[in-house]
């Protein structure tokens, strides 16, 4: 009996888990992207808990680009380059699922101007930047406005 009892609350506890996963909350991804850049263990809570694969284009957008920061706490550059492009991908991927989400637009253009030259992720700045300067006017988060203010 005591044993059915404490595999009913396992079960619980398991599904409890799954589904916090699952729905990460936007306002705390956003005040968590600008601290991954210099916290290792934000930057890498932030992934695991997007990687779900079961979010909007904008979770998969914020993955992304928490992918990319995580390739600058990486030393191996093999590493670094294999997790910047899968990054790359994911914000590709959000970009083409929703080409008119703003924030998408907000993320990919904060990773190309902040991205090396050298890994060639710079072509969208201009066209994203025109696109966030004509469409910010019904933002109503902090953080992207604080994003925004900092970017352009």
């Amino acid at each position: 009996m005591i044993l059915k009892k404490v595999m009913i609350l396992i079960v619980f506890f398991l599904i409890g888990i799954s589904c916090y996963g699952q729905s990460m909350d936007l306002e705390s991804i956003r005040a968590n992207y600008k601290k991954a850049v210099s916290d290792k263990k934000i930057c890498l809570t932030m992934i695991k808990g997007l990687s779900t694969g079961k979010e909007s284009s904008v979770h998969l957008s914020y993955l992304g680009a928490f992918q990319m920061i995580w390739a600058k706490h990486i030393t191996n550059p093999i590493s670094k380059l294999k997790t910047f492009n899968k990054g790359k991908k994911n914000i590709d991927n959000a970009v083409m699922a929703e080409p008119s989400n703003l924030e998408i637009r907000i993320l990919r253009l904060s990773v190309q101007k902040n991205s090396p030259a050298f890994l060639g992720y710079k072509k969208n700045i201009e066209e994203d930047e025109k696109f966030i300067k004509t469409n910010n006017k019904d933002i109503t988060s902090t953080h992207l406005k604080n994003m925004i203010q900092s970017l352009i």
